[in-house]
């Protein structure tokens, strides 16, 4: 079912809205991902607002440079970033979701260390439940 929901940063200075369902919430393994432990909510730009903390957030681009991962400045957290494999939306970190148990998402899991063979479907997106 399609919801509203909050989020946020840790120190408060960065908070959106986001309207989406979280029945396809991912995790990935790569190395960014992985060391953020980011759980992917991939929404288009219309479903997602940024309510105050513009002027807060820094970017961090890597490898080919598409992805442009947002963090709070002040305390470090990935809250949402404009994703690689999907440039023209925002992809939200579930973890930052005001009142979300991320232990009860039903994750879906993505190799993202062999990220090229993944995205042309040669490695299988795994669902389970974590």
């Amino acid at each position: 079912m399609t919801e509203t929901y909050e989020g946020g940063c840790h120190c408060g200075r960065v908070r959106f809205r986001v309207t989406a369902e979280l029945a396809r919430v991912t995790a990935c393994n790569c190395s960014v991902c992985t060391k953020k432990a980011f759980l992917h909510l991939i929404v288009a730009p219309e479903q997602f607002e940024l309510l105050r903390g513009a002027d807060d957030l820094a970017s961090y681009r890597f490898n080919t440079g598409t992805a442009e991962h947002r963090f709070c400045r002040h305390c470090g957290v990935h809250p949402f970033y404009v994703p690689r494999s999907d440039p023209d939306k925002i992809d939200v970190n579930a973890r930052c979701l005001d009142g979300v148990d991320p232990d009860a998402l039903a994750l879906e899991r993505f190799d993202g260390r062999n990220w090229e063979d993944a995205m042309k479907g040669s490695v299988p997106w795994r669902q389970h439940r974590e």
